[in-house]
């Protein structure tokens, strides 16, 4: 069976609903064995153990977040050279913009040679204030069912050996 790795890091709830929304959809699509992981609790060894990737982050200051950046820092030169060619997908919740976001850890990925099976999905909140930036996120349902189609995608690609 194989195995999906989804990380996720949130502070106000928009990324860890659209990891959620992508465990779902993947759970749903395929025969998978799912890990569903904060930032802060996965590891190189999680990562070894996975046939595929799923990351969702939000952008802070113009750069992925720094939990999740962490993450990526810690487990980045134990694994180089290790997975190269597994699939992957990724999500970013982005208060205006999210393409920095997305560049950083496209290039992260591309690093560790990951094949890419998607368009990453930023979902802009359109959070510009300080109060909007920190309060607690609300996904809208069309863009909850778009991480989930993505991780349905990805577990199936998983399970029928396409990626």
């Amino acid at each position: 069976m194989k195995r999906l790795l989804i990380v996720h890091f949130s502070r106000t709830g928009g990324s860890r609903q659209l990891a959620e929304a992508a465990r779902d959809g993947a759970l749903d699509a395929g025969d998978v064995e799912l890990e569903f992981l904060t930032a802060g609790a996965a590891g190189p060894d999680d990562l070894l153990a996975a046939d595929g990737y799923l990351f969702a982050c939000p952008e802070n200051l113009a750069a992925i977040a720094g939990g999740m950046k962490e993450f990526f820092d810690r487990s980045y030169y134990p694994v180089l050279g290790k997975i190269e060619g597994r699939p992957y997908a990724a999500i970013i919740c982005a208060g205006s913009d999210g393409e920095n976001a997305k560049r950083q850890l496209e290039r992260i990925c591309t690093g560790w040679r990951l094949k890419r099976i998607a368009e990453t999905l930023i979902v802009n909140v359109q959070a510009q204030t300080p109060e909007e930036i920190l309060a607690d996120k609300t996904i809208p349902e069309d863009r909850l069912a778009e991480a989930h189609n993505l991780g349905a995608t990805l577990a199936a690609g998983l399970e029928m050996g396409v990626f």
